[in-house]
């Protein structure tokens, strides 16, 4: 692995900003549901099993973050990702999560490959 370049603390707090932003539930629920497709407010309602005004709530906090864009067509609004890139992200992680309950559960059953 390279060595990484330090990062100024306005970097370190609009990287920290984002990463707040993905840390409720019902967000990441909200773009896995969206995934690379656009859907209007009631479907996503309807998805996600919360209710319209939350869902609404969050979609604003997603879309102010510049993680979603938005279109109105007529009483409709729909919502689109505008950076696939956030899904590798969430990859990685589940990626680390999978190798971390691995590894706890070689410890548990006593796995003497475990590292």
């Amino acid at each position: 692995m390279k060595p990484r370049k330090p990062l100024s603390e306005n970097m370190l707090e609009i990287i920290a900003q984002r990463f707040r932003v993905l840390s409720d539930p019902l967000r990441l629920n909200i773009l896995q549901r969206l995934g690379d497709q656009e859907r209007s407010v009631g479907e996503l309602v309807v998805a996600t099993g919360a209710n319209q005004a939350n869902v609404s709530k969050h979609l604003q906090i997603l879309f102010r973050a510049g993680y979603l864009n938005r279109r109105k067509d007529g009483l409709q609004v729909f919502y689109q990702v505008t950076d696939s890139s956030i899904f590798e992200m969430c990859e990685i992680v589940c990626g680390s999560v999978a190798n971390q309950l691995q590894a706890t559960l070689d410890v548990v059953r006593g796995d003497e490959n475990a590292e």
